[in-house]
């Protein structure tokens, strides 16, 4: 192996990016874009053509296609699509109108992939395109706080809120943090560049303590959104009512957990959160999945209907909100009022959206007790 083809294998290991034999490399995983492909075939279904994972250029040209004109991208769209003339006609209009959207892990995962793209291949569109992307992402860090918005410009009422919701504030950071780290990968960006992303990493994970809920004395979660002025937790989308929510909760303390040397605030979040996310789980029910007439609705169709059944011995349940003050679960429905079951929730809302989950398992029971012993071992030296 060539000294620049072991550059390379270490250099993708950082990325996310495994080596074939002989040197060879293998394509950057489409992982981080599985939320949008899931939202884009929910709609449109999956009898489509796509480029293979490897076809690393494709798919980057793809994404430089999609990319806005000041550098953000539109949410839930597929990379890996094979585009017909008319579609890239489409896409070139689209790419003149400005904006975009964090949500759904969106963005930061394009101009991540971008910095990949360029390292393997050279080409330095992609480099442009990963340095327009992570211009457009600092650029639209909410002032009040830290976080980011889900979209921008905004269209709907809860675009403008600090959001934790599909990872946004989470996953910016994190991929922030790569920017830092991974100097290899990163190395066009220059000095100043990098100082700016530091300081909006400090006021990133300022913004994250800062919101953490508190219930008495005690941490506890993180709400799915936050008035950007109030910085009180806000509604999202009209069945998202102000809560705690476990999966952003989840996502967050993995974030907390990947900084290194954590100081104590930080320490403190993670051990608050936790202890919560154990205080809420669901014992005694389990969620049923069970076929049920076939229906088409506005964004997803099912033949499949779900129930909560009463189980003694059923453990690793959890709601995926918890009211604000008694931790009691909080289930919705699209027009806004809360309800008391889950059988009250229309079957479009019990089979198009996540009420419940097992989000925080692997949490609990591998990564924060890993994540405990490896700075216990770190105080002791």
């Amino acid at each position: 192996m060539t000294l620049r083809a072991a550059w390379l294998v270490a250099l993708l290991a950082c990325a996310g990016v495994a080596n074939a034999a002989d040197g060879k490399q293998d394509a950057p995983s489409l992982d981080a874009f599985d939320d949008a492909i899931q939202h884009w075939r929910s709609v449109h279904g999956d009898n489509y053509p796509r480029h293979a994972p490897d076809a690393v250029a494709n798919i980057a040209d793809n994404i430089l296609l999609y990319q806005r004109v000041d550098g953000g991208w539109k949410e839930n769209e597929d990379p890996a699509r094979i585009l017909d003339d008319e579609t890239r006609a489409r896409f070139a209009a689209e790419a003149k109108k400005s904006g975009g959207s964090f949500d759904n892990r969106n963005t930061y995962t394009q101009f991540d992939y971008l910095a990949t793209a360029h390292a393997l291949t050279g080409d330095p569109r992609y480099r442009e395109g990963s340095l327009r992307g992570l211009e457009f992402t600092l650029a639209h860090q909410v002032a009040s706080c830290g976080g980011w918005p889900h979209s921008v410009p905004a269209v709907q009422s809860y675009h403008p809120r600090i959001t934790f919701a599909d990872d946004v504030t989470a996953g910016v950071l994190g991929t922030l943090r790569k920017v830092v780290v991974d100097r290899r990968r990163y190395a066009f960006v220059d000095g100043a560049l990098l100082a700016r992303v530091q300081a909006a990493i400090a006021g990133g994970d300022a913004c994250v303590l800062r919101l953490q809920v508190r219930q008495r004395d005690r941490l506890a979660g993180w709400a799915g959104q936050y008035d950007e002025t109030t910085l009180q937790p806000a509604q999202g989308r009209t069945f998202e009512l102000p809560a705690i929510a476990t999966q952003e909760t989840v996502g967050v303390v993995r974030y907390l957990m990947s900084i290194p040397s954590p100081p104590p605030e930080v320490i403190a979040a993670v051990e608050g959160a936790v202890q919560w996310l154990r205080q809420v789980e669901l014992t005694g029910w389990r969620l049923q999945t069970f076929d049920a007439p076939a229906e088409q609705f506005r964004h997803h169709g099912s033949s499949k209907d779900r129930r909560l059944v009463a189980d003694p011995a059923a453990r690793g349940l959890w709601a995926r909100f918890h009211d604000l003050a008694d931790d009691t679960v909080v289930l919705a429905d699209r027009d806004g009022r809360r309800l008391a079951r889950y059988e009250d929730v229309t079957r479009e809302r019990r089979t198009g959206y996540a009420w419940y989950g097992d989000w925080p398992r692997a949490l609990l029971a591998r990564e924060h007790p890993a994540w405990q012993a490896r700075h216990a071992r770190a105080a002791a030296r």
